[in-house]
């Protein structure tokens, strides 16, 4: 059986002082917002609804017709939705002859298989079920304690994380250049890191909320888990990241140098 979580604890370092570089958005946010901002114009929606019901590819004509509208402002609206990656095309002769004089090819759309998600805070729901889907694995193969076999998955997916940042920060980065791509890390996943007086980095939202409202011990457990491989794959020094559940943040709160 695994200890009671309030008393587990990592050892990590995080820059004492707050950041001056501009705030990032969680990792994609921005990108796919403007995509879905996409979808504002209400023709535009219209469209995008008419060919996602479909069988198959429509062309502008087919779409125009549908909504009511001219085929030149059909196209402008379809080649909108494709520039923002919501459709695909293709290019085909709706005609079936071939040769010389069959006609120039039908521009076609259909609905692309992106998926884009916006959330207001950060969500990463899709991170979860992937860590609890690798947990299941772990579990299985060696007979373990589904808790400690989430454990080991999040320390893994964030000792990557840490590995990665560490070369996007180059061979002689010092300790202050780690320390601002940990935090750009926590900031990509969701975590908004905020620096609070007398050392302390409070993790001010929890990516997993929903599923930590139901299930407190596991996902506090693979955050604190997630924090440790990040912080080891960094290469930073220790000092202590602590489990102290927060009623509108993460459970895991950092302590840098000096903290009391």
């Amino acid at each position: 059986m695994l200890s009671s979580l309030a008393h587990r604890t990592a050892r990590i370092t995080l820059n004492p002082r707050p950041s001056r570089r501009r705030q990032r958005s969680p990792s994609g946010w921005d990108h796919n917002l403007s995509r879905l901002a996409t979808l504002a114009d209400p023709t535009r929606r219209d469209l995008y609804h008419y060919v996602a019901s479909q069988p198959g590819p429509v062309s502008r004509e087919q779409a125009a017709r549908a909504l009511g509208i001219s085929r030149p402002l059909a196209a402008f609206h379809l080649d909108k939705l494709l520039a923002a990656g919501l459709l695909q095309a293709e290019f085909r002769r709706l005609t079936g002859r071939q040769g010389p004089g069959a006609g120039r090819p039908a521009k076609l759309y259909r609905r692309s298989p992106a998926e884009l998600t916006v959330s207001l805070p950060a969500r990463r729901y899709e991170l979860a079920a992937n860590l609890l889907a690798q947990a299941i694995q772990r579990a299985r193969a060696r007979k373990a304690s589904p808790l400690k076999a989430a454990d080991e998955a999040a320390r893994a997916f964030g000792l990557a994380l840490g590995k990665s940042a560490r070369e996007q920060a180059g061979p002689r980065a010092g300790r202050a250049r780690l320390l601002a791509r940990a935090e750009d890390v926590l900031r990509a996943h969701g975590f908004e890191p905020l620096h609070e007086p007398k050392g302390w980095i409070r993790l001010r939202n929890c990516p997993f909320d929903t599923v930590a409202r139901e299930h407190r011990q596991l996902i506090c457990g693979m955050n604190l888990a997630l924090m440790k491989g990040l912080m080891r794959g960094l290469g930073l020094g220790e000092r202590s990241a602590l489990l102290k559940p927060q009623p509108d943040g993460c459970c895991v709160i950092l302590r840098a140098a000096g903290a009391r």
